[in-house]
């Protein structure tokens, strides 16, 4: 093992996010999302500016036109051309730096989602089997789509709202220095805007934590019963599934009312404040500008100045609120990331390859969470390099679940799993998967041409050798049948070809990878017997180097074994070649009488 393990797939061919989520919880989710921001922040910083340089012009406007209406059309001393011609150059730059403010404001919310999505993603990746025993696949979908927007959304608007908001600043030092009496007349009803900011987040975070979530409980309803459609109808259970949608969906559009309804009582206050603050200054200025303490053409400007302010504090009512989901989204994104692998590689852990194939199971002890329903317990068997050998055993004595110790899906309670002599906990993840090709009963095909099925383990490999794969599967001769051969793209998991079919092309893809330890659990259970007799037939010639462990009842496969172990209660109880535990063993009998029993009513059927 002097060799390095070597990725079939290079990295560097794919964009890495550019950032990363702070790792530490307990903060907030601002503070930990932040780095994403900051990636980016060259660009962020000019749509920032941009957005704040274009308020600050535009905030020229309104004085321009005072002064305009003053000098130009009620005293005369100055031509209205000027004022003409600066409103509009102030009108034309606004206009250009917009366009490049708000260019540069899109172009860095979707490069924040492509960095959260694939953070997400590439986690999701490293994550352990037993985080998907307990998390749906639909609840995953929901916080990978429509939290994601929630957070990008306010990420990548928030700083420029609050920009837009900070000219407000200037607006009031402006009209400070025209009339100070007027200026605080205008920014009188500004504080409250402050105060009913307060009262809506306070409301909103909750309902919109639990909106989210029900939301995803809708998803995930319709994620399995799209996968799930040929039991739905199989059952006929169309309409209890309806039932169940229709439960789920009232309950999120409950939540949704909830949101709407504190979004009714509250966005009309926060935008009616800065129009209760126009009527102050209609009522204040006019008495002064009729008293003559200030002109028609300053009156004009604070109003035009009143009437800016209203979309930035509209805008800053919706900041709030939205605030306030991307805060709960945020929080159910961390909920993900914040989740640890079972299975990680340790800091000593070594690559495994140039592997013999020799695995050894030292009294391995194994559960699913609970620790007093042990499904192995002290399972114990040696396999030398290029053996093949049979497990059976009764439905539930624990035969599948060896397999998924084997490639580390998990690990043991206790004991130890040796593969070459070392332990499998000390060797790199993704060296040992290399080492072991698993073919389940009921393969998952990708929705890809069947030859990219096939070479999925290996894509740069050769179309000769996705067709020799095939040939060894028995599968060649159905592909070429199909409308377009290996490039025939398959229905979703495959479901346009038959069971067998599915089997042979993982088969296929498994001996493609050329691993020097070959798993077959139930691997050819939809494959009838005379495809299943040529398939042992290039089976025999594929395995005869390779350690193979075969998970079966049917004789014909378990024909191919050197051994044969019997399973019962979590441990090997006997073992042997077939005919010597027919002699000695009645649970084996037992067990192969019980399926050809099943065989002769399936086949009576």
């Amino acid at each position: 093992m002097t060799n390095a393990f070597e990725s079939v797939v290079d990295p560097s061919n794919f964009e890495a996010p550019r950032a990363i989520i702070h790792g530490r919880q307990g903060e907030s989710w601002i503070r930990r999302t932040l780095p994403l921001v900051l990636a980016h922040r060259t660009m962020f910083l000019v749509a920032i500016i941009g957005a704040f340089t274009a308020l600050v012009v535009q905030v020229q406007i309104p004085y321009v036109i005072g002064l305009a209406i003053d000098r130009a059309l009620i005293t005369r001393s100055d031509p209205l051309r000027g004022f003409i011609v600066i409103v509009f150059a102030l009108g034309l730059l606004r206009w250009v730096i917009n366009l490049v403010s708000r260019t540069m404001l899109l172009k860095t919310a979707y490069r924040i989602e492509f960095d959260l999505r694939n953070i997400i993603y590439q986690h999701l990746t490293q994550l352990s089997f037993s985080f998907y025993d307990r998390v749906q696949s639909g609840e995953l979908m929901a916080r990978s789509n429509s939290d994601v927007r929630s957070v990008q959304m306010y990420l990548a608007t928030a700083p420029v709202i609050l920009a837009q908001c900070a000219v407000a600043v200037v607006i009031f030092i402006q009209m400070l220095f025209v009339n100070p009496l007027l200026a605080v007349v205008t920014m009188a009803t500004m504080p409250l805007i402050g105060v009913c900011g307060v009262q809506v987040r306070k409301r909103l975070f909750p309902i919109s934590w639990l909106e989210q979530s029900l939301l995803a409980e809708v998803a995930t309803i319709v994620d399995e019963n799209i996968n799930g459609i040929r039991v739905v109808k199989s059952f006929a259970a169309e309409g209890q599934q309806v039932h169940q949608l229709n439960y789920a969906a009232r309950r999120a559009r409950w939540a949704a009312v909830q949101d709407s309804d504190i979004r009714a009582r509250w966005t009309p206050i926060l935008e009616g404040l800065p129009r209760l603050g126009q009527a102050l200054l209609l009522l204040v200025g006019g008495w002064m500008a009729y008293q003559g303490s200030v002109s028609v053409g300053m009156l004009i400007t604070f109003n035009a100045y009143i009437m800016m302010l209203q979309p930035p504090f509209r805008q800053l009512g919706m900041l709030i609120m939205i605030g306030q989901r991307a805060k709960a989204s945020a929080q159910r994104i961390f909920a993900i990331i914040d989740a640890e692998p079972d299975i990680f590689d340790r800091p000593d852990a070594t690559d495994l390859v140039d592997c013999c194939g020799k695995v050894q199971f030292d009294d391995v002890s194994f559960s699913y969470g609970d620790s007093s329903k042990k499904i192995l317990d002290g399972f114990t068997l040696a396999l030398e390099a290029g053996e093949t050998i049979a497990l059976v055993g009764r439905t539930g004595s624990g035969k599948s679940t060896v397999i998924r110790l084997l490639a580390r899906f998990y690990d043991v309670d206790t004991g130890a799993i040796h593969v070459d002599g070392v332990d499998t906990r000390q060797a790199t993840v993704a060296s040992l998967r290399r080492q072991v090709g698993i073919v389940v009963d009921e393969p998952f095909l990708f929705s890809i041409s069947i030859r990219d099925n096939i070479a999925f383990g290996r894509p740069d490999a050769a179309i000769d050798e996705v067709v020799a794969a095939a040939t060894a599967a028995q599968a060649d001769d159905f592909i070429r049948e199909l409308p377009y051969g290996y490039d025939t793209i398959v229905g979703e998991r495959g479901y346009t070809l038959s069971g067998g079919q599915r089997q042979r092309i993982a088969i296929a893809r498994t001996l493609l990878l050329d691993p020097p330890i070959i798993v077959l659990d139930d691997a050819m259970s939809a494959i009838d017997a005379h495809v299943e007799q040529r398939i042992h037939t290039a089976l025999k010639e594929a395995t005869k180097d390779r350690t193979t462990i075969i998970v079966g009842h049917r004789v014909a496969t378990i024909r191919l074994a050197d051994r044969v172990a019997v399973m019962e209660g979590g441990r090997i109880i006997a073992t042997g070649t077939h005919e010597e535990l027919l002699a000695i063993e009645p649970i084996y009998s037992e067990i192969l009488a019980a399926v050809g029993a099943a065989a002769d009513c399936e086949a009576a059927s």
